[in-house]
């Protein structure tokens, strides 16, 4: 515990150091600094996790769709593109996908 606390210690020496800061100023600049890029980067990470999250689920609905609907004629390919499609639009996304297929679009 004492080399951590020397460590910091020691970094927030530098930071003083370096910008002419009190180390009691540096340390909350510092703190600020972190905050400010944890808002900044939180959102952007949040909507590629959930994009991740419903292609997966766009994934598994494909494949439902090609299992279950091979009795009335419906297949769609099983492939990133159907996949995002139905991960970010849903239902009606998979809608489009089968009236595309149908219209002999795709």
């Amino acid at each position: 515990m004492d080399n951590i606390q020397n460590a910091a210690g020691e970094i927030l020496d530098e930071i003083s150091t370096v910008t002419g800061l009190d180390p009691k100023v540096a340390l909350i600049a510092l703190v600020v600094l972190a905050l400010v890029a944890v808002f900044i980067f939180t959102k952007p990470i949040r909507l590629l996790l959930k994009l991740a999250i419903n292609t997966a689920v766009g994934f598994v609905a494909l494949i439902l769709i090609n299992k279950f609907g091979a009795d009335f004629g419906i297949a769609l390919g099983v492939n990133w593109v159907n996949a995002i499609v139905t991960g970010v639009f849903g239902v009606p996304g998979v809608a489009v996908l089968i009236a595309l297929r149908w219209a002999g679009v795709i």
